[in-house]
């Protein structure tokens, strides 16, 4: 070491002394904090951290090294294990860092993006498409709260423009002869046409430590993008491209829709979440025919989804993430 930059052992730690103003921050971190995670035939990840720490009143400030060398101990820990799960990376950090940066609280959110083959629907040729895994934990000295989240791409198609489609077409064949039967066969029969939007779909569901399902993020995925009208592909064919459309508007869905059958497959596919686990479902469609766009949500318990969805009176509230990941050990 080089003595002229060695540090004295009397050095005063600047950043544990008493600050200058005695007020506590609610957070105080690190942003775009960019890596590479490779784990063998799972391919690479590129994730983007953020991390945060409480601060107390006579505390100057974190040690912003630490973050860095938080992360790179929890990578290190993925690695080794061979499974890239994002929440469980997010709470390990969250817990180094508050120990290490001595917080009563720490909150860790990840964004990875990794590359799955997937085969065009009836050629087979293989694509390989881009997901998003998200993770976020929030660690204090009681519990740790981690939110598995993913985000996929799919297709939707307008039940209201189609039914106006419809209409005019049930007209138009009246005028040409059809008998009221022959009109209705056709248009049962014949897809009809209506306008599309590509739509983003993004689902979360939290759990504690103590009472955590298994939470696969490639079975989240198939279940976001088939709450959609149809699944899409970055490289088709003619049949492939056939197949999409008329698959889309054989099954054409509201934004709404979309939230709604994400909250429905997630009630049905996990039914061993504890009641107190939290889910939120988002969509957002790309519009085609307008210059906006159009977002639907659902955040809540899955115990106020499960009523709801047996028929029983809606929630008066429903629970953000924010105030899910804060909520005390139970």
């Amino acid at each position: 070491m080089n003595p002229e930059i060695a540090l004295s052992p009397n050095a005063i730690d600047v950043q544990a002394s008493q600050p200058a103003t005695r007020v506590s921050l609610s957070r105080v971190g690190v942003t775009g904090v960019e890596k590479v995670i490779s784990l063998g035939e799972d391919g690479h990840y590129h994730a983007e951290l953020e991390c945060y720490v409480d601060l107390a009143p006579d505390q100057a400030g974190v040690h912003m090294s630490r973050f860095e060398e938080n992360v790179s101990e929890a990578i290190e820990e993925v690695v080794a294990s061979q499974s890239m799960r994002a929440e469980q990376l997010a709470a390990r950090i969250a817990e180094l860092v508050r120990v290490k940066q001595k917080g009563l609280r720490a909150e860790v959110s990840i964004t990875a993006r990794y590359a799955e083959k997937m085969p065009a629907p009836v050629s087979g040729i293989e694509n390989q498409e881009i997901y998003t895994l998200l993770g976020t934990a929030v660690a204090s000295e009681e519990i740790t709260r981690t939110v598995t989240g993913v985000q996929a791409q799919g297709m939707t198609a307008c039940p209201c423009a189609q039914e106006m489609v419809a209409d005019l077409a049930r007209g138009r064949l009246s005028e040409k002869g059809y008998s009221d039967d022959q009109v209705e066969e056709i248009v049962e029969t014949v897809p009809i046409a209506t306008h599309n939007q590509r739509g983003i779909g993004t689902l979360w569901i939290g759990c504690t430590q103590a009472s955590s399902t298994d939470l696969d993020a490639r079975d989240m995925l198939r279940l976001v993008e088939s709450s959609m009208s149809s699944e899409i592909y970055e490289l088709m064919k003619r049949p492939d491209e056939m197949s999409v459309v008329v698959k889309a508007h054989t099954n054409p869905r509201f934004v709404e829709d979309c939230v709604r059958e994400m909250i429905r497959q997630v009630v049905e596919t996990y039914p061993n979440l504890s009641e107190t686990a939290f889910v939120m479902a988002r969509q957002e469609n790309l519009e085609t025919i307008h210059r906006h766009n159009v977002v639907a949500e659902r955040c809540g318990l899955v115990s106020d989804m499960r009523r709801e969805i047996a028929g029983e009176n809606p929630s008066r509230r429903h629970l953000t993430m924010k105030e899910w990941l804060e909520l005390p050990a139970e």
